[in-house]
């Protein structure tokens, strides 16, 4: 859900119909329009607005306009004023915008930026866009995403930046390569003959050349502070007295003038300009709202305006209005000292300012005010909303910012407020602070009684740690919260349950239970759409396409991964990216390798865009087995090598498996193996472990591992690995010389894979299964799709042969599973060469019971005498 956007932060300031001629000023923006960027930077007061505004009056460009505030701090916000702003130069309509936008809390900026950047350089006619009151922002994101607008701007564009002070953009950069125009305080200072021009010829004061010269040396050339002293002089019959009166240094000039300007006005307009100063911009049903003074307020803003009285319109309607800005600290700083002994009154206008903007759908207006008046149960209010609380709708650094600021009493009077603040850091990143603010809410709850509301809080606290727990991998912990949060949260409290339920499906899917996985998922796709939560309905959607792709039904997951896709929009969400990792696996699977490239390509790139998650090594993991497949080994070594650094650095110890199994696959390529691989010990790969069984040609112990895993795999209803397994027990038959059974095995994968249409599978296998395909084409299974099969991957150019691990002396810890403690005692004392009594009498055990572990040992072993039990032990590492 998208903010309303305020169209006057969106329009040029007019311009005045008698003005001071800069032409000096308007011919150096000429010449800049070359360059990508001018920065106009200079201190308040200065005339950075009007000369910019006024310049683009007369220029033939087009312009663009956003005037910044602090809540332009949040990306999001800040990026729907950007394109609100500029769609009249790309055809962006508001339903493009909203589409683009409706996931910002996912989205990275430089994506929806990247698009318009490529949308500006299609445009036909150049433009200006300008950044007005850039001081504001203070937003790491967004300076981050002003400076990529920069980096990559089109040709077609020139940005213009008005600001307080520098800002941290890469100027620097742009000054080397004279790609920037600067225009600073000396430059905007008026010259004697503009200040001449301003007093005698726009003010008709006719003051001679020595009191111009004095006013212009006393106030430095500063725009305003001239202003102000032709302001003060209206209707002063002796203007000599007052210019000799006239004296201060600079910092004192401004509060003086000020003071001269509020102090002539009537007793009704000052009270109107005070009451109204807490206002950043006001209209007139906003300003009788505030003072409550029937309608009086469109008239006296039209007098204002006629006044020159430092009311500034904002829209061709002259509907809104704002004060300028040192005008406007002066009237704050005069109502305070107004009100000083009662504050009441000052909170008693923003209570009333908030009101009428929560009326008029300003949710972020109407909470800045509710805390200025330091009304906690309005801003509690405001802050958890009536649908979706106001930190997911563009609000979160404004909510966090007065959390930050709160007692600890205030907040444990709110227990929702602890919770609220749990989540808005969990939003932006700050999860170290999160469970300290759960424990919190969960003590002020402790210290009330439970009611029905307060159960919901229960459930929301249950939610964040779940969430908290998917970002690490943790199964147990998220359904153990889940559940706690499925149970206390409120029926109607959709929003949260929906998120809730699809965390606990991506608990399921960790641990292999695919059912509930996908029972979980489909029932967070139903509560999403009945309230259009739209990253939850993508999020389940692709967690069904995960658990569809699992159970081999590749040609329904790509249609699946297709939809989330085009849920994620363009440019696309980072969570986009597990959709095109999916299409990828599934194209390599139908050996479409370009295809797949793409798909993966595109996964990396918005993989790079999510911090903290081990997708990135993921998809690079994927992209070293595509290029292992095209044979690029060289390539695939480097990023293999990458990957396994960063692996190791961040501990995902769940991606070893898959980083040993390519580097095993790459050195079967190469015909090398490092020492540190035939040391590994394999434990943690019992596939692996089961490959080099079959070539070494034990067949037995490979059948023995692959019948348990088989055995677990249906179990569990793991149709993926069921047809890997299948593969591998027909290899292991072969080896066995049983081919019958081992063709019988492969019928049953063929049955299997190819109504799915899987070709990997069987080519990445290589010459070994290439041998056992060939009799079955022989034999008529299946047989046009066993072409296929062999027709694939006689196309390689060169085939995987698993038999050079024949050579390799692996480590296993198979074998201590099978063998019991005991029978592992025993072993280690046969190796030391003590005989049957000698063993019995050490671990007091009678002559028998010796001989009987004897026999245990020998047949797991698969050996009939000691000295092949103790050769067999030694060459599988057990000693």
């Amino acid at each position: 859900m998208s903010l309303p956007i305020l169209s006057t932060k969106l329009h040029i300031p007019l311009a005045k119909s008698e003005m001071v001629p800069r032409t000096h000023l308007f011919r150096y923006l000429n010449e800049s329009l070359d360059k990508k960027l001018t920065l106009v930077s200079a201190p308040a007061g200065y005339g950075k607005t009007t000369l910019v505004g006024e310049w683009i009056a007369q220029s033939e460009y087009k312009a663009a306009w956003i005037s910044l505030d602090e809540y332009d701090n949040d990306p999001f916000r800040f990026l729907q004023y950007l394109m609100f702003s500029i769609r009249k130069f790309i055809q962006l309509n508001k339903k493009d915008i909203d589409t683009s936008l409706s996931y910002h809390q996912s989205m990275p900026i430089e994506y929806i930026l990247t698009t318009l950047i490529n949308d500006i350089s299609a445009c036909e006619e150049p433009f200006i866009f300008v950044l007005d009151d850039y001081h504001f922002i203070e937003s790491k994101a967004v300076h981050d995403a002003v400076s990529f607008l920069i980096n990559n701007q089109p040709s077609q564009m020139h940005l213009i930046i008005l600001t307080r002070k520098d800002p941290p953009l890469p100027i620097a950069g742009l000054r080397a390569k004279d790609d920037v125009t600067e225009v600073r305080g000396n430059d905007l200072r008026f010259t004697v003959n503009e200040a001449t021009f301003l007093f005698n010829h726009i003010m008709k004061f006719s003051l001679s050349r020595d009191e111009v010269d004095f006013l212009e040396s006393l106030t430095e050339g500063w725009v305003v502070g001239l202003h102000l002293a032709a302001i003060s002089m209206q209707g002063r019959s002796n203007k000599t007295q007052f210019i000799s009166s006239f004296t201060g240094n600079h910092r004192y000039v401004l509060d003086y003038l000020m003071e001269e300007v509020l102090m002539q006005q009537p007793p009704e307009v000052q009270t109107f300009l005070l009451q109204t100063s807490i206002l950043e911009r006001f209209c007139s049903p906003l300003c009788d709202a505030v003072l409550q003074k029937g309608r009086e307020g469109g008239n006296i803003l039209a007098l204002l305006e006629r006044y020159n009285l430092f009311v500034i319109p904002l829209d061709n309607e002259r509907r809104w209005y704002r004060y300028h800005h040192l005008f406007s600290d002066l009237l704050r700083q005069r109502l305070h000292h107004t009100y000083k002994e009662i504050d009441e009154e000052v909170y008693v206008l923003h209570n009333r300012a908030s009101q009428w903007f929560e009326k008029n759908g300003y949710e972020i207006e109407a909470f800045k005010h509710a805390t200025a008046a330091q009304n906690v149960e309005r801003v509690t209010k405001l802050i958890l909303g009536k649908e979706i609380p106001l930190h997911f709708r563009g609000g979160v650094r404004e909510v966090l910012k007065w959390l930050k600021h709160q007692k600890q009493s205030t907040l444990d009077k709110q227990p929702s407020l602890w919770v609220t603040y749990a989540s808005a850091l969990l939003i932006v990143g700050q999860s170290n602070g999160v469970e300290q603010k759960l424990s919190a809410a969960e003590a002020a709850l402790n210290s009330k009684d439970l009611d029905e509301p307060e159960g919901d809080i229960i459930g929301h606290i249950a939610s964040i740690r779940a969430t908290l727990a998917v970002t690490r991998n943790k199964p147990d912990t998220i359904i153990h919260q889940s559940l706690i949060a499925l149970k206390h949260l409120h029926p109607h409290n959709l929003h949260v349950r929906s998120a809730t339920t699809w965390s606990l499906g991506v608990a399921y899917q960790l641990k292999g239970k695919r059912r509930y996985a996908k029972h979980a998922y489909l029932e967070a796709l139903s509560l999403s759409k009945k309230i259009d939560h739209k990253i939850i309905t993508l999020m389940a959607t692709l967690g069904i396409g995960q658990i569809e792709e699992l159970d081999n039904q590749l040609n329904l997951a790509m249609q699946t991964y297709k939809q989330v896709v085009q849920i994620a929009g363009e440019p696309p969400l980072p969570a986009a990216c597990d959709a095109h990792f999916g299409m990828a696996r599934i194209y390599y699977q139908w050996n479409k390798i370009e295809e797949s490239t793409v798909h993966s390509d595109q996964s990396i790139v918005l993989a790079r865009e999510v911090e903290n998650t081990d997708r990135l090594s993921e998809c690079e993991l994927f992209a070293v087995k595509l290029k292992l497949a095209k044979q690029e080994l060289s390539e695939a070594e480097d990023l293999l090598m990458n990957v396994r650094h960063k692996v190791q650095e961040r501990s995902y110890d769940h991606l070893l498996s898959e980083v040993t199994h390519l580097e095993f696959v790459l050195a079967l390529y190469c015909g090398s193996f490092t020492n540190e691989m035939k040391l590994l010990q394999t434990e943690q790969f019992p596939v692996l472990e089961a490959r080099s069984h079959i070539a070494k040609g034990n067949a037995k112990a490979a059948l023995t591992l692959l019948d348990f895993l088989h055995e677990q795999a249906i179990e569990n209803q793991w149709q993926d690995e069921i047809l890997k397994l299948l593969i591998l027990q027909a290899l292991a038959l072969q080896v066995e010389g049983n081919m019958e059974e081992a063709l019988q095995k492969l019928k049953e994968v063929i049955t299997l894979a190819e109504r799915e249409n899987f070709l990997r599978l069987f080519v990445d296998e290589g010459k070994s299964l290439y041998v056992l395909l060939t009799e079955a084409y022989a034999r008529r299974i299946h047989p046009d799709y066993t072409k296929r099969l062999l027709s694939a991957m006689r196309k390689e150019q060169k085939l995987l042969d698993y038999s050079s691990l024949q050579n390799l002396s692996l480590k296993t810890d198979y074998f201590v599973d099978t063998l019991s403690n005991r029978e592992l005692e025993v072993l280690y004392l046969i190796a030391e060469g003590l005989s049957n009594q000698e063993i019995g009498d050490r671990l007091f055990l009678a002559l028998s019971t010796v001989k009987g572990y004897n026999r245990n040992i020998f047949e797991k072993l698969q050996v009939k005498r000691r000295t092949e039990a103790i050769a067999r032990a030694r060459e599988i590492g057990l000693i």
